[in-house]
């Protein structure tokens, strides 16, 4: 680090009221302050696949309660698919499976990924027995397969409710990971992220019935691509211009691209949700719209926050102005 950036982080430099927007800052040889996410394209299709299980799983159960069987199925079914592509992801990233089997010895409660592994073991298998539950009716009806297919229904249910009351965990932990780190983007943006995974993990499931289920019974989905898009665009807002500098990286570069195209497609998702009621093309492209703008979201926020990393000034001038205000509340009158 040079001497200027080194004694600016030092409280006896506090009152020296340097330039925030100094992009001269610099570390040892040139090198970042923080070590860079060493994470790859597997982590944020991790995060948009585990949310789009989480919000199919729910909207699965509302399909159930209400007396919908093919937006049951429908999201059944990629809530099952979903979950086995963030499995893979996530294995695929720790480099070897039995990785992901030896976290599963110990549950330790301060470990967002403690955590979220067991949350993940959890949600897994009872979407998977919700959507083999599904296959009952293709079953004969005598017999050991009769006896199976008669228990597959109610088995299902149930397991369609664990799995859909487990999804809010799933679909938000995410975010707690990200936030617990030092990463300057992530760790500021602690308040939102929950809200945006949240909001993204609806509007994708939303998405997912809006293609799959018939207009008869896609009334659901439609209010949740609503609310989904609502939460999603509003909290990724806040992180994008209420986060001062560290809010930057959101805006600019791949991340910046990926977030603006993601907010055109919500808004446009939710729109053709509520006005394509009885036209099945404006359905079914809302649908693809809402589950693109998921997963461009979660890329977005991937980014930026690497990014934050990678520039030393995301780091220093933050810590500076927290120094700053420190030495001003000391010296101010009592």
């Amino acid at each position: 680090m040079t001497a200027e950036a080194t004694n600016a982080a030092t409280p006896e430099a506090a009152g020296a009221r340097p330039d925030v927007a100094d992009r001269g800052l610099r570390s040892y040889y040139g090198r970042p302050i923080l070590k860079a996410p060493v994470w790859r394209h597997d982590i944020p299709a991790y995060l948009f696949t585990g949310g789009l299980a989480a919000g199919s799983s729910i909207l699965a159960a509302g399909a159930d309660l209400t007396g919908r069987p093919a937006m049951r199925r429908a999201t059944r079914l990629a809530s099952l698919a979903a979950v086995g592509a963030s499995t893979y992801f996530l294995i695929h990233d720790l480099g070897r499976p039995k990785r992901f089997h030896h976290m599963l010895r110990v549950a330790k409660p301060t470990s967002p990924m403690s955590v979220g592994t067991w949350i993940l073991a959890v949600f897994g298998p009872a979407a998977g027995l919700a959507a083999v539950a599904e296959a009952a009716p293709l079953l004969p009806r005598h017999g050991v397969l009769g006896l199976a297919g008669r228990a597959l229904p109610v088995a299902g249910t149930a397991s369609g409710y664990l799995a859909a009351g487990v999804a809010p965990a799933l679909a938000t932990y995410t975010a707690v990971l990200l936030a617990d780190t030092a990463v300057p983007s992530w760790h500021e943006a602690y308040p939102q992220l929950p809200f945006v995974f949240a909001g993204s993990a609806l509007a994708s499931a939303s998405g997912v019935g809006l293609l799959a289920a018939p207009l008869s019974q896609s009334g659901p989905a439609r209010r949740l691509a609503v609310i989904g898009a609502a939460m999603e665009v509003a909290a990724s807002h806040r992180i994008e211009t209420g986060m001062g500098l560290v809010s930057e990286p959101y805006t600019q570069g791949r991340a910046g691209r990926r977030l603006r195209a993601a907010r055109a497609l919500s808004v446009a998702g939710a729109a053709g949700a509520v006005l394509g009621r009885r036209n099945r093309l404006v359905s079914a492209l809302s649908g693809a719209a809402l589950i693109a703008a998921a997963a461009l979201t979660r890329f977005g926020i991937f980014d930026g926050g690497v990014a934050s990393a990678k520039d030393p000034k995301y780091t220093v001038t933050p810590q500076r102005q927290r120094l700053e205000q420190a030495a001003a509340g000391d010296h101010s009158p009592t």
